[in-house]
């Protein structure tokens, strides 16, 4: 035991569902989000207010280690904002596929038809940039920061898909300009990028199969 003091605790709040009420629960959310896809073409159309709230609420009830919650969600929407973010990122695209990016990384995503050229970036209505929050004046020291912020992440994705919106993750290389964009200080590193939105209507996405259950789960 340590000097430290136990947090208060209150009872769960969980209804247990018919098994059968469960499985097909399961089903149809699997079904859903089977449909979701990473999209890169967005329409202009704004998304309504509150709908990026409530899936960054729905973000931040994912576990954390010891409950220290390290991430930090900065939304854009601002025109100049977007612009200058997606400006500072094709530079380092460029840069990435025209020098940086080993040939076998390279020929990975020749398929998917992508290059250093992100538009999304500023016709997307909105834009997440999601932070890893470290150790600094005002945050204290996290644990399994990027555990805790990529299962944050996921459930935004989950979320955001859920309201009916599009999104894309991405990772430009490297990312610390994202902190003058946003203007977030030193001890927030950035994680990821996702533009949110609506498919443009002529919006295309690669076909792509999902592996089958049989090979990603192994039971004993």
């Amino acid at each position: 035991m340590t000097d430290t003091e136990l947090l208060a605790t209150v009872p769960i709040r969980h209804d247990r569902r018919p098994p059968a009420d469960m499985v097909r629960a399961a089903e149809v959310f699997a079904e859903r989000m089977a449909q979701r896809r990473s999209v890169r073409d967005f329409a202009a159309d704004p998304v309504p207010d509150g709908v990026i709230e409530a899936a960054i609420r729905a973000a931040s009830t994912a576990p954390s280690g010891a409950n220290v919650q390290p991430w930090r969600f900065v939304v854009l929407t601002d025109p100049a904002r977007k612009r200058r973010l997606r400006e500072a990122a094709e530079a380092e695209e460029r840069e990435f596929y025209e020098r940086r990016a080993p040939q076998e990384w390279l020929g990975a995503l020749s398929a998917l038809g992508t290059d250093w050229h992100k538009p999304f970036l500023e016709t997307a209505p909105a834009v997440i940039v999601v932070f890893e929050v470290h150790r600094g004046p005002h945050s204290p020291k996290p644990y399994y920061v990027k555990e805790s912020v990529g299962i944050a992440v996921g459930l935004l994705i989950t979320a955001l898909h859920h309201a009916g919106l599009v999104t894309l993750t991405h990772t430009p290389s490297p990312m610390r300009f994202l902190n003058e964009v946003c203007e977030r200080p030193p001890e927030e590193r950035p994680y990821v990028v996702m533009p949110v939105g609506y498919p443009a209507p002529d919006a295309r996405v690669p076909d792509l199969t999902r592996k089958p259950l049989e090979e990603v789960m192994v039971r004993w």
